[in-house]
């Protein structure tokens, strides 16, 4: 079976795919999708993923995966001797929960507003309340995520794959200046702690040093 190929953009959301492969120890191919070129909607992208989106994943069988959420579940579902994803249902559905609240709300709403502003309006004068509005999505968003994390060290508990979902969008807040609660910001600290997360980083043109010195709120 060939190997998986992974269409990424770094920095992005599937900054947290790219984690749970590098995690799992998957033998994939790294394809990088320049979004701000717009590389994502020629031809030969889009013919992978209509939806133009990343990240995407071709699967060996030529299956394509598209969805952070969906690609999560199903990397770390699949690959049950990891133990990357819960075997108990009650698990298992809160970090469905928390997944997609992550990738639809607080990124989709929320950062969304404030990396593509003109996505959601075109006239300038608009634009400023339009990224105020993302931050006040990002901060609720962080708020109810810090009660769901609670003390725990990871989002189940035990690590899995919801935590590189969860801390592709503390990487934003760090990069943004937008505080993190503290149970937040432990995770994000404790994330930047793990070598797969640092290589990663230092792949995407990170310097691991540099990040984590937030202050909570």
């Amino acid at each position: 079976m060939a190997a998986m190929k992974f269409y990424m953009t770094p920095g992005s959301c599937s900054t947290g795919i790219h984690i749970i492969l590098e995690e799992l120890e998957e033998v994939f191919e790294a394809h990088i999708v320049n979004l701000p070129a717009g590389d994502n909607f020629k031809p030969d992208y889009v013919a992978i993923n209509p939806k133009a989106t990343i990240p995407a994943l071709v699967r060996g069988d030529g299956g394509v995966l598209t969805e952070v959420p969906a690609i999560a579940y199903w990397l770390g579902r699949s690959r049950p001797r990891a133990k990357l994803w819960p075997s108990d249902i009650e698990t298992e559905t809160r970090l469905l929960e928390a997944m997609t609240y992550i990738a639809g709300t607080v990124h989709g709403h929320g950062f969304a507003r404030i990396f593509a502003t003109p996505t959601f309006s075109r006239n300038e004068a608009d634009q400023d309340s339009v990224r105020a509005l993302g931050r006040n999505i990002v901060v609720k968003g962080f708020a109810i995520l810090n009660r769901m994390l609670g003390e725990q060290p990871y989002l189940g508990g035990e690590f899995s794959v919801a935590d590189p979902i969860l801390f592709y969008v503390e990487f934003w807040a760090d990069k943004t200046g937008i505080p993190l609660p503290a149970n937040l910001l432990a995770h994000y600290r404790r994330m930047l702690a793990r070598p797969v997360v640092q290589r990663v980083l230092r792949e995407e043109g990170y310097n691991p040093a540099t990040l984590g010195n937030l202050a909570a709120p």
